[in-house]
């Protein structure tokens, strides 16, 4: 269905265009028409036309004019302009407002109907272009609350890479780099510094979970966690790597009539922890901020800045290079940390050259000391109590900052370089040991979960390596083995086909001959008689 305006003064215009519709186009057209422009402009705002034609001399407001108005309210409407006069001036206002088609008088049936036809097949373009829209914003309010957790959870846990965290602002649309984390905790009611009945809280929330969610986007924008328990983890994205004063404030009285709406909507009672701005990567420690915020206090909304419960900062320390520098340690990314920790040393540098060595060789020996624990939980390193008795003459003995730079830098890399040697070697070892497992049992029925057993890893981490270290999966290696084996029995020896299908580790002639024909090209005969 099409609603159709016809605006002109001259009923004849008007009875010959609604006469050319219903002939043309029978009951898919709605057709209603004005004659003075402010009739016009009032018969729109209640009409709300797809199309509507319109003569530019009418009594009152012209045609131009009403036009204008109209496409204040009524945006999609598809203009067809009409006059008696051939005036340039007119069609170049027209084309100004976007007019589809600039038609003198008096009319040509065939040339109404085919712009007719074009306005129609413009409409059903559009209306096919929302509708999809919808289709689309249907399926990603379906799907965003999913990836938003996903976001969240590997923020948490820090269960991601660089380019997940990426990918989840780009498909969130999250342009800042920096964050704050709410902790909203539930309970049946507040006692001291927590929320009483902590699981049958979680039930509770869990059924008002889409209520809560929709609650908190209305006075956030923000991006949502499932229910942990009775929490609910809420990221905050923001540009500024600090709130001032004011920005605190305001923030916290929104946390304020966020409770209280929560409250009221759900009958359940909340409480809302609030971590400071930290970069994306590192919302996991604003969300622990949040809820050591709550513990620290009784209120319903607490602020980490407002409580003494962390360690503030000198205003010029790096504490931007801490994380990153250890993360990479963690990671054995040789490469990333001692550039991160060349940055650290400049800084340390720069102070020690004021006359301050010895916070210099502090921070350096606290920083290689910590490396290395990093280096013993992830490396597999043998930890020896008095391995490190040199550390603190050596670092006393140096007088200048180079002779320090070197010797941190020197511990981070090795911490570095140990972490990623022994994974690289303990890589190695269990794939030396399966395949020397494999070589000696091919001839059994052997499967990858016994393999996996062997070297005491699970097969899904198994299968994993060994595909990453030998370029084959495991059943292509196993496979290759045994067809190598049925190609040498085939060419140096006088057993049977059916020993040597058994000695190759099969148990079905024809699945052995399908395998041979699949790998070599030839039957098992074939390939023996060639010889």
């Amino acid at each position: 269905m099409y609603r159709i305006m016809l605006a002109d003064d001259e009923g004849i215009v008007i009875d010959s265009l609604k006469f050319i519709i219903k002939k043309e186009f029978g009951d898919k057209c709605q057709v209603e028409f004005a004659k003075t422009g402010r009739s016009v402009i009032e018969l729109a705002e209640q009409f709300r036309p797809d199309i509507a034609i319109m003569d530019i001399h009418m009594p009152g407001i012209n045609g131009i004019d009403a036009m204008k108005e109209i496409k204040q309210f009524s945006a999609n409407t598809i203009f067809i302009v009409m006059s008696a006069y051939d005036k340039f001036d007119y069609a170049k206002e027209a084309i100004k407002l976007g007019v589809l088609e600039y038609i003198n008088k008096p009319m040509d049936r065939i040339k109404i109907v085919e712009v007719l036809n074009r306005a129609m097949a413009q409409i059903d373009s559009d209306r096919e272009k929302r509708s999809n829209e919808l289709l689309i914003k249907e399926k990603l309010e379906t799907v965003e609350p999913i990836i938003e957790n996903g976001l969240i959870y590997d923020i948490l846990f820090q269960e991601h890479f660089e380019e997940d965290i990426e990918s989840y602002k780009t498909i969130l649309g999250i342009e800042e780099n920096y964050g704050y984390m709410l902790a909203i905790v539930s309970g049946d009611s507040q006692e001291g510094n927590h929320m009483t009945n902590a699981i049958g809280s979680s039930v509770k929330i869990s059924g008002k979970y889409q209520e809560i969610r929709e609650g908190v986007k209305e006075f956030f924008n923000c991006k949502i966690g499932n229910v942990m328990a009775n929490k609910i983890a809420v990221l905050i994205p923001c540009t500024q790597s600090k709130l001032d004063y004011n920005e605190r404030s305001a923030l916290i009285e929104r946390a304020r009539d966020l409770v209280r709406y929560l409250g009221k909507k759900t009958d359940i009672n909340f409480r809302i922890g609030i971590g400071g701005v930290k970069p994306i990567r590192q919302l996991g420690d604003s969300y622990r901020d949040a809820l050591n915020a709550l513990i620290a206090t009784t209120g319903s909304i607490a602020h980490v800045d407002d409580l003494v419960i962390n360690c503030d900062y000198e205003e010029d320390y790096p504490i931007d290079l801490e994380k990153p520098l250890f993360d990479a340690v963690t990671k054995g990314d040789v490469n990333e940390a001692v550039i991160i920790a060349n940055k650290y040393a400049d800084w340390m540098c720069n102070r020690a050259g004021d006359g301050d060595i010895m916070s210099m060789r502090l921070k350096v020996l606290e920083f290689s000391l910590y490396a290395e624990h990093i280096m013993y939980l992830n490396g597999g390193q043998t930890y020896r109590y008095s391995a490190r008795n040199n550390y603190l003459p050596e670092i006393m003995s140096f007088d200048t900052t180079d002779q320090l730079r070197d010797w941190f830098i020197g511990k981070i890399t090795a911490a570095c370089h140990d972490v990623a040697n022994k994974r690289e070697e303990k890589s190695t070892d269990i794939i030396k040991t399966s395949k020397r497992y494999i070589e000696e049992n091919f001839a059994k029925d052997i499967s990858l979960d016994d393999v996996s057993r062997v070297v005491n890893i699970s097969p899904y981490y198994f299968s994993k390596i060994f595909k990453e270290e030998s370029g084959l999966n495991f059943i292509e290696y196993l496979t290759n083995i045994r067809i190598d084996k049925a190609k040498e029995l085939l060419l140096n020896s006088d057993y049977s086909m059916k020993e040597i299908c058994s000695m190759c580790g099969y148990t079905d002639p024809n699945y052995f001959s399908r395998s041979f024909k699949k790998n070599v090209g030839v039957t098992p005969t074939e390939y023996k008689e060639s010889r």
